[in-house]
């Protein structure tokens, strides 16, 4: 309690404004050439093909092909109710090769859906040049998911398509609170150990604390969610305003335990979000995943979070919004550096990408 009580009543030093740009393209480190692209064919947006929605949906299919033949070996579970455990097991299992070999077969399905998407995107002027794609998201985070991506990426050698796919670093529910840290100025990251990050998604909420370990490493590679807690909203479907609230309480809550463990927060929340970020911190377009209208004119989620919590330890509360693939793509700037063009591809409820340029300082600091 003394040491608590010491840290409370200690001045903070003089911290250098964020970036006020929310969406901001141009970064210390990197530039964020394009996110949140909309391809169309005649079906629609190209990117609903290579969804976690999209796989549960082919899956659907193939079932319904096996019960026309006889018993399903999955059961009687609609296929988007199914959880990742399940499908991994299935797949796995002996006693249920059936189901091993039909969840094979829409596999691959789903594999040649993602190597034809991840072509289109390598067509456009954005990704000129992008020699690393890093599949994240929460499809990733199985085996299911990481066979996806082995036999997407056979598919593209086959096609003569040169580009490296690999998964993201990080688990897969930490990827879009890591990389806020990458967005941090140089004072504000000296003066405090961790910082609070939403993500939000079609069908989750995550909310963290991440802590910064610099003294691991400087370049934020060791940075660490230290407690997250997550909700899966489209089980409640909640109103926007619900929403809103359960987010002020989630990050009250971090704000608690920050303080009963003396951790120097920051006075800073980084929300990622899906669609694309106007300047002023307002969605133009890409949120239709989420409760409410997002997209209005009259909301501002960083304003309303800030009217929620004004203060942190004492220091105005400062929000930035951005798109939640450019920031879950952030998480793994460390590990770029020996690549001059990157990307990054969310298969979630939607299919969020971006991509990025390195700025020749970054790609310095490798090369020394």
């Amino acid at each position: 309690m003394k040491q608590e009580s010491k840290q409370d009543s200690t001045p903070e030093a003089p911290v250098a404004p964020l970036p006020e740009v929310h969406g901001a393209r141009e970064l210390p480190s990197v530039t964020v050439e394009g996110y949140s692209l909309q391809l169309r064919d005649k079906d629609g947006f190209i990117g609903d093909q290579a969804s976690q929605t999209a796989f549960r949906q082919l899956l659907e299919r193939w079932r319904q092909r096996r019960r026309r033949k006889g018993k399903d070996p999955l059961g009687g579970v609609h296929s988007r109710e199914l959880s990742k455990r399940a499908l991994d097991e299935a797949l796995v299992s002996a006693k249920t090769s059936e189901a091993a070999d039909m969840l094979q077969g829409a596999i691959e399905e789903f594999s040649e859906e993602l190597a034809w998407v991840i072509e289109r995107f390598l067509r456009q002027p954005s990704w000129k040049g992008v020699e690393r794609i890093v599949i994240g998201g929460g499809f990733p985070g199985s085996d299911v998911g990481e066979r996806v991506i082995l036999q997407a990426a056979a598919i593209l050698q086959h096609m003569k398509v040169s580009v490296q796919l690999g998964r993201i670093c990080h688990e897969p529910d930490d990827g879009g609170l890591i990389g806020w840290v990458h967005l941090l100025s140089p004072e504000m990251r000296k003066h405090h150990d961790a910082i609070l990050a939403l993500d939000i998604g079609g069908t989750n909420v995550r909310c963290g604390i991440v802590k910064l370990r610099q003294k691991r490493a400087s370049d934020l590679s060791m940075a660490k969610v230290l407690r997250r807690e997550k909700w899966r909203h489209a089980d409640d479907g909640p109103s926007r305003k619900v929403l809103i609230d359960r987010l002020a309480e989630m990050l009250e809550s971090q704000i608690r335990y920050s303080k009963k463990k003396g951790i120097r927060l920051a006075p800073f929340v980084g929300i990622a979000c899906p669609g694309l970020i106007r300047k002023d911190g307002s969605i133009a377009r890409g949120a239709q995943n989420l409760p409410g209208d997002w997209e209005s004119e009259n909301f501002h989620l960083p304003s309303e979070l800030c009217k929620r919590l004004p203060t942190i330890r004492g220091e105005q509360t400062v929000a930035l919004m951005h798109n939640d693939a450019v920031v879950q793509g952030l998480s793994e700037l460390p590990f770029m550096r020996d690549v001059k063009h990157w990307a990054v591809l969310t298969i979630g409820t939607g299919l969020g990408n971006a991509s990025y340029t390195n700025t020749p300082r970054q790609r310095a600091e490798r090369k020394a």
